[in-house]
């Protein structure tokens, strides 16, 4: 009797290992990432260096837009542009739109918000080192941008939309 249930339970192990290879494709693939624009000025260099004795006054605008190419692939992008400034003076403008193509396998109602959340919360790790990198190669201090909140600006755009 033993070795019939042996036999039973590996047949009933070969049956799930079958559905287990079918793979189920994930939600989210992230096929490429890739910088779309990038910009740094350091309009009074080199003489504003000289200035810099405390953290420059920082201004920060995020967008997060996204677009459909086909099927399920998407287009994402992630726009950050800073602006320092040292005793009134322009330090830096940066400006970086780093974009994602994804592929999306998830209901319907869930799209937007994956599009919109998701992606950006997945690809702002990249898009913030770019800038971290390039302010310091620009002879800048090291600014380390702070996580966004991508549920607070979706939410905020949700509210925009219905006004």
């Amino acid at each position: 009797m033993s070795e019939e249930n042996k036999e039973q339970s590996t047949a009933n192990d070969n049956a799930g290992r079958e559905k287990e290879n079918q793979h189920p494709m994930p939600p989210i693939v992230i096929n490429s990432q890739y910088i779309k624009d990038f910009s740094l000025e350091i309009p009074h260099a080199p003489e504003i260096f000289k200035e810099i004795t405390q953290t420059p006054d920082m201004k920060i605008n995020v967008d997060v837009n996204a677009r459909h190419l086909e099927g399920n692939f998407f287009n994402v992008e992630l726009s950050i542009e800073m602006d320092g400034n040292v005793q009134n003076k322009k330090l830096f403008i940066l400006e970086l739109k780093y974009a994602a193509v994804a592929a999306l396998n998830v209901p319907e109602e869930h799209v937007e918000p994956v599009l919109l959340i998701e992606i950006p919360r997945m690809i702002f790790p990249f898009a913030r080192s770019i800038i971290t990198n390039s302010l310091v190669e620009g002879g800048l201090p090291p600014f380390m941008l702070n996580p966004i909140d991508f549920v607070m600006m979706y939410q905020k755009r949700k509210q925009a939309e219905k006004k």
